[in-house]
């Protein structure tokens, strides 16, 4: 009871604290960022989550050493909670990284009234909750590859009954003083820093707030980052406010010679301290008209244009007069991502490496119609994928051109009828070579924009004889089913969480099923090539390691790329500094709310 009535007091205090910190710091009423999720969040561990919008959320409340320069175009990799840039060995193989002293935690009751300093032992603890096995962290087997010297016995002793041994110093990961971190690891990772600037993977947890409330981590965050959970409802409303014990940051970006509009947001904004606003308040909408006429409303702030209104919003890619008179401002990008179909290889129907599976893969692409997907769905906010290497990405080509983007409903017959895909019981539709029912069991939601792709897709399976059963639910929940292995095909995007495609490739290497590789695919020749190339340093050598990899994926099929999207966002005219990030997830505490913009209220 006593501790329930100290946790009350406290919520109750930092209630309070927050407005009279967020009205101080301006002089006025708080700064309010306000926009919307498309899907739901599943939490807030960085141990634990493996969706973009819980990571969105993450990156603005936790920190890791690194980040990317807000401004600059093409990237940047600058400090972050780290002194300086990494000392590294020339081999890549031993990484040391000083921490800044003097950055604190949000408070929280787990600290018993006293400022808890970041050091260099929390990214230790921090790094070691992915290799626990209790964590079931999707991010597990990305850092695996690492190859952190003495991290895999650690987990391996923990897989065999006994707790996973957190105060056990191991070669590869030690805190060799308070402020300083050593990462020593069996290869060389020449790409080592982009781990190190994944702020929702790699942010600092503190073992006492970890300790404090278990198994209550996904739902009670607390990192030295610019904001702090304020509230929450799951799947309806996120809040976060001003962290007040955030350290002194000023905005100071490097945004290219050429770039006018970077210049002109770092002339402006230059020598400011961050955050520049106190509170944000997203809410999830999954139903597109809703999200678009809030914002017209200026309900919003912010919105990423629903695909059904890009082009009301911005004809030809301009933005409309009738906006444009309102002084909503226009950012438009190709995306650091892909759009895909993804096909459980475990599956006894779709998956397999023998050449009738593989055929029955192949055919599936060749009859769906990615043009019309782009321009009847999308209406035009994408260019057709031809691998799985997202834009702005090392290795992303645009002149390449693959079969993946070919549309041939002929060709696809023709190959399911050589492989004995063919309607044997007189109903319309194909069976399997055996003689057994062939239905393609497709995972979707219930919003309005993802019955829309139901349809298109169903029409381009329904003209091969293809029989498709649209399976709806909410999406974090198809995304623990993938992760499970229980779905059979599934539709969804993944973005670049850093410039290099090893992320890309990760989602289909064979060690990393059930995390991050939800296809499941598992090929000891592709496998052997993920670990070559993350080896080796950019250049010639390592992309024709890519290359090599890729047709493997393009001949297997274990996904049906379809684009790389282009986002249209719209700002409401006192939202000022947005720019959409293309790594990193970060852009609240870069932006700025001029009330004085917005109209008067009627």
């Amino acid at each position: 009871m006593k501790h329930w009535i100290a946790a009350l007091g406290w919520c109750l205090a930092l209630a309070v604290g927050n407005v009279q910190a967020q009205t101080a710091a301006h002089g006025s009423a708080p700064k309010v960022l306000k926009y919307a999720f498309v899907a739901g969040e599943t939490g807030f561990d960085p141990a634990q989550v493996n969706d973009l919008y819980s990571r969105i959320v993450l990156a603005h409340m936790f920190e890791a050493p690194y980040r990317y320069d807000y401004l600059a175009r093409p990237f940047k990799v600058k400090p972050n909670t780290a002194e300086s840039m990494p000392e590294v060995s020339d081999d890549f193989r031993t990484w040391t990284v000083r921490i800044k002293p003097g950055i604190y935690f949000a408070d929280d009751p787990a600290f018993k009234g006293k400022k808890r300093e970041l050091v260099a032992q929390d990214y230790v603890y921090s790094v070691k909750r992915l290799f626990d096995p209790a964590m079931k962290s999707p991010a597990y087997s990305g850092i695996k590859e690492q190859t952190i010297v003495g991290a895999d016995a650690l987990r391996e002793a923990a897989t065999k009954g006994q707790p996973f041994d957190y105060d056990r110093e191991i070669e590869g990961l030690r805190a060799i003083d308070r402020y300083t971190i050593q990462f020593k690891l069996e290869k060389p990772r020449p790409r080592f820093i982009y781990e190190m600037a994944n702020n929702s993977i790699w942010g600092a947890v503190a073992r006492e707030v970890i300790e404090a409330y278990p198994d209550k981590a996904m739902e009670h965050p607390v990192g030295t980052g610019p904001f702090r959970l304020a509230s929450w409802r799951r799947s309806s409303q996120i809040v976060l406010t001003r962290n007040p014990n955030f350290r002194e940051m000023f905005y100071d970006a490097e945004p290219a010679a050429d770039d006018a509009e970077g210049q002109a947001l770092l002339q402006r904004f230059k020598g400011r301290r961050l955050p520049m606003i106190d509170r944000v308040e997203v809410n999830i909408i999954e139903e597109s008209q809703p999200r678009w006429l809030a914002f017209l409303n200026s309900e919003f702030d912010l919105v990423a244009v629903p695909l059904e209104f890009s082009h009301v919003a911005a004809p030809g890619g301009k933005l409309a007069p009738n906006l444009e008179r309102r002084g909503i401002q226009l950012y438009r990008m190709l995306n650091a991502d892909r759009a895909l179909y993804y096909f459980n290889m475990e599956d006894p129907r779709i998956g397999g490496y023998t050449p009738e599976k593989v055929a029955l893969r192949r055919a599936i692409s060749l009859a769906t119609d990615v043009s019309l997907e782009i321009s009847l769905v999308r209406r035009d906010q994408a260019i057709p994928a031809q691998s799985i290497i997202a834009p702005h990405s090392y290795g992303y080509d645009p002149n390449f051109k693959s079969h993946n983007s070919d549309f041939d409903q002929p060709r696809a017959k023709a190959l399911l009828d050589m492989f004995g895909y063919i309607d044997r019981d007189g109903d319309g539709w194909r069976d399997m070579p055996d003689g057994q029912p062939l239905v393609i069991e497709y995972a979707s939601q219930p919003d309005s924009i993802s019955r829309q792709f139901d349809e298109v897709w169903k029409k381009n399976m329904d003209a091969v004889g293809l029989r498709l059963v649209i399976q709806h639910g909410q999406w974090p929940e198809q995304l623990k089913k993938a992760r499970a292995g229980q779905l059979m095909v599934w539709q969804l995007a993944y973005s670049a969480s850093s410039p290099d495609l090893q992320d890309a490739f990760e989602i289909l290497y064979g060690p990393a099923s059930g995390g991050q590789n939800i296809a499941r695919f598992k090929l000891a020749e592709f496998d052997q090539l993920y670990r070559r190339m993350q080896e080796l340093p950019d250049g010639d050598e390592r992309l024709r390691v890519i290359a090599e990899a890729n047709k493997l994926l393009l001949a297997y099929m274990p996904m049906k790329y379809t684009v790389h999207r282009i986002v249209t966002d719209l700002a409401q005219p006192w939202l000022i500094g947005y720019r959409r990030p293309p790594f990193g997830n970060q852009f609240w505490h870069w932006v700025d709310i001029d009330d004085s913009k917005r109209p008067p209220r009627r």
